[in-house]
């Protein structure tokens, strides 16, 4: 049978900088602004993904490009912007959320 991902448990991890560096905020919920829960930039220059499968978009209210970022991916590790998708042209990500299973 097919296990089912726990809503739940999904976590992920935005840095301000490439290669995980600099600023960083821990993801469990899902996000119709990062500027207002705190994320002081429009842009996210790495994600890693703990567990789970989430949507990143380039504006607020989940709107504009999206990226599909799960953990399956390359081990969960974007270390820069161009490896959200092969669409990617930009490091802005505005909103997230969780994909459910």
């Amino acid at each position: 049978p097919l296990l089912r991902q726990n809503h739940n448990d999904s976590k992920a991890i935005l840095y301000e900088a490439e290669n995980f560096q600099g600023r960083k905020f821990e993801l469990s919920d899902d996000y119709p602004s990062l500027q207002a829960m705190g994320w002081g930039n429009k842009e996210v220059a790495s994600i890693k993904v703990n567990s789970g499968a989430w949507v990143a978009y380039q504006y607020p209210g989940y709107r504009g490009y999206q990226y599909v970022l799960e953990r399956d991916r390359q081990n969960g590790e974007f270390k820069k912007y161009n490896e959200y998708s092969s669409q990617a042209h930009t490091n802005q990500i505005q909103s997230i959320r969780r994909v459910q299973h």
